[in-house]
């Protein structure tokens, strides 16, 4: 029987269903297709016609047929190379506005078939998943209602001591009471900010910094002063002085140890002169420290937070980046702004997330948070060395990358003549995700530069990427 037109037509529109799927990756590499007879039945069409379904995706090159055992996706989209199609990117990004850089870099993050050179945290692998299991399960059975009631306002008191405690490394005299926890350090910034300043003031931040921090600064309708910072020395001091006095300066935020991207970490010489200088002004430091006890050397790096003797100086940090993400547990130590805090807290959350905070709390307690710093710091300085090895091995001679001391990241300056989103639009070609420049000023500067996370164990599949990279690189 001869197909009739709307026959040759339902085959075609399966067919592209089923292509639209696999370049969605819902279809992965290797997963087996329904039957012809399955097919059939499913999408209530003739065998004929689900037949010729499958063999136009065969002929596409998408799947393929196994002797006895059915049809298979054969397509890996994430590592194809369609130079018409990236062609055609570029010329589309070129018009790309700063918020769309920015989701396009991360909307990979999912993905398991990308190498992700571009998150800045720790690999899975280098955590402690069992043991943080055992302190959850040992805090639920411990608490009286199983850690179903709301916790207190300020957080978990167990944890907030602890946290205390941690204090004395950085230089601190902190008490339980000076704490309050928040989810994440990033909910700790933001009520910072609405604590100390109103829609219109001014902030000053770094330049570069991580762009979740001036796309927060901007979203509360603060407006936004970026004081240059150099690689090794960080914020320039003078600059800053200087429009403090010219302009009317609410806060500053700033990353003084290991900054991202920038990696650098404030001696405590220059820390103490930036919270005398914003004493002298009145003028409020909040401090993100999400990366300080990421550090390499014998001793923690101490805080601006140390030097603070107005309760000017507001820390916020977390352990998203050293112990457990999706736990959500970060803090604050709001000086004299404590009261607006909590009352943001009471406004905003009402309260953190009692589980995840009391395990935390207990983690601390037994022990196994400063076993388990001791062994991720050693990782990740041995990572960083090999990542700058093979930087320095496979990239041309005329690139620049920073020595941090601390934290997860390199940044690299190029030759100016490259393009940094174009650098990434090329890589994820080959499913390399770095971070390009513009992402970390407001307004896309830092074209020739790109930041690398050393996160992720160093292994033959990140030496592969690097080397592409470098290849890349080279190219342009």
């Amino acid at each position: 029987m001869a197909l009739t037109h709307d026959d040759d037509f339902l085959y075609l529109q399966i067919a592209d269903r089923f292509t639209s799927q696999i370049h969605q990756q819902l279809l992965k590499t290797g997963e087996k297709l329904p039957s012809v007879r399955a097919l059939s039945q499913e999408q209530g069409i003739s065998i004929s016609t689900a037949y010729k379904a499958y063999v136009q995706l065969e002929i596409k090159g998408l799947i393929e047929a196994r002797p006895k055992s059915g049809y298979y996706v054969r397509y890996t989209p994430a590592r194809s190379f369609d130079p018409a199609k990236t062609e055609k990117q570029a010329k589309e990004t070129d018009k790309l506005s700063l918020d769309e850089m920015i989701a396009m870099v991360y909307r990979h993050f999912s993905s398991d078939s990308i190498i992700k050179l571009s998150r800045a945290a720790p690999a899975l692998s280098l955590l402690p998943q069992a043991k943080l299991n055992k302190s959850m399960m040992e805090a639920i059975r411990q608490s009286a209602n199983s850690c179903i009631n709301y916790e207190e306002v300020q957080g978990n008191e167990n944890l907030r001591k602890h946290i205390a405690r941690l204090s004395f490394n950085w230089g601190g005299n902190i008490l339980p009471d000076d704490v309050v926890t928040t989810q994440g350090c990033m909910e700790a910034l933001v009520f910072c900010l609405k604590a100390v300043t109103k829609p219109g003031d001014l902030v000053a931040i770094e330049s570069p910094t991580y762009f979740g921090i001036f796309t927060t600064v901007q979203s509360l309708g603060l407006c936004i002063l970026e004081i240059p910072t150099d690689p090794i020395d960080g914020p320039d001091l003078n600059s800053l002085e200087r429009s403090i006095t010219e302009q009317k300066i609410k806060a500053c935020l700033f990353v003084p140890t290991f900054s991202n991207p920038l990696g650098y970490c404030m001696t405590n010489e220059k820390k103490k002169k930036l919270v005398e200088l914003l004493a002298k002004h009145e003028v409020p430091l909040i401090e993100d420290d999400i990366y300080g006890e990421m550090y390499f050397g014998k001793t923690r790096p101490r805080t601006c937070k140390s030097y603070d003797k107005q309760g000017l100086v507001l820390l916020c940090s977390s352990i998203s980046k050293s112990l457990a993400p999706g736990y959500r547990v970060g803090w604050c130590i709001p000086g004299k702004f404590k009261a607006q805090f909590i009352n943001l807290k009471l406004m905003h959350t009402l309260s953190s997330a009692t589980p995840t905070q009391a395990a935390i709390g207990h983690f601390f307690e037994t022990g196994r948070y400063d076993l388990h710093m001791r062994k991720l710091r050693k990782a990740l300085h041995t990572q960083s060395l090999r990542y700058t090895q093979a930087v320095v091995e496979y990239f041309p001679d005329d690139i620049k990358v920073s020595r941090p001391q601390g934290g997860y990241v390199l940044w690299i300056e190029l030759n100016k003549k490259i393009d940094a989103f174009k650098l990434y639009e090329r890589a994820i070609v080959y499913s390399i995700s770095i971070s390009p420049g513009q992402i970390f000023s407001t307004d896309s500067r830092f074209t020739n530069f790109i930041r690398i996370s050393f996160g992720l164990p160093y292994n033959d599949e990140i030496d592969k990427s690097l080397k592409t990279l470098g290849r890349l690189i080279s190219e342009f």
